[in-house]
């Protein structure tokens, strides 16, 4: 029997993958507009090749924008591309449709919790910024706990944290490699949600089939 409900959150509760590209291209046009020189399209390619190599989550993408593109660092150029990011990210910052109400129903059944890559704070500020915080009992981070998806050591802290058996829990999210790979790993009933960027992925090994798969948010009330 499932007592537990487990997501990610990109691209699972949200459009993550909309989100970046769009914040990324307004923060280019707002650079053009303070000044910065060159083409649009080809100043994203080389920002996204940048945002691969350092990571998300490092702090002066756009230092070493500037940097690639052979220029000196100028603050007024740095800091339209981040106001214009920071603003584009607050407007877009929603939750999929039908993902309240679903969770609103699946609360009433079954706990739910996150399980997810990535730094505590900035995972958090998504859930608050989706209004979707108080939905969960328990939140679990790769910096956390120092593992990440898809170690299954991940999904057995989150298991654990509400006393329960991997059996009695299911994954939800987006990744073939990441989410269903490490949940099927510790033992869980996997929902592949094709959303975003990966939605065309095939499972490239036996562990990455999902039990299930859905394309909108509320199919998971008949699965369940």
């Amino acid at each position: 029997m499932v007592l537990a409900v487990f997501f990610d959150i990109d691209d699972t509760l949200y459009d993550s993958t909309k989100l970046t590209t769009t914040a990324r291209r307004n923060s280019i046009r707002a650079m053009i507009d303070a000044g910065l020189k060159g083409d649009e399209d080809e100043i994203f390619e080389i920002l996204q090749k940048i945002i691969k190599k350092y990571g998300s989550n490092y702090p002066k993408h756009y230092d070493e924008l500037l940097k690639e593109l052979g220029l000196p660092w100028n603050p007024k150029i740095i800091a339209a591309g981040v106001v214009a990011y920071e603003h584009t990210k607050a407007g877009f910052l929603k939750p999929f449709p039908g993902v309240v109400p679903t969770l609103l129903k699946l609360k009433n059944k079954y706990k739910l919790g996150v399980i997810s890559n990535g730094l505590a704070v900035k995972q958090w500020e998504k859930l608050v910024a989706l209004g979707l915080h108080h939905f969960f009992e328990v939140v679990v981070t790769s910096q956390e706990v120092g593992y990440e998806k898809p170690q299954k050591e991940i999904f057995e802290i989150a298991i654990k944290k509400l006393k329960l058996k991997p059996e009695q829990c299911v994954m939800v999210g987006d990744r073939l490699d990441i989410d269903i790979a490490g949940a099927k790993l510790a033992g869980m009933k996997t929902i592949r949600i094709k959303k975003g960027k990966y939605a065309k992925m095939k499972p490239s090994k036996e562990d990455e089939k999902p039990d299930y798969e859905i394309k909108e948010f509320e199919e998971l009330l008949d699965i369940l």
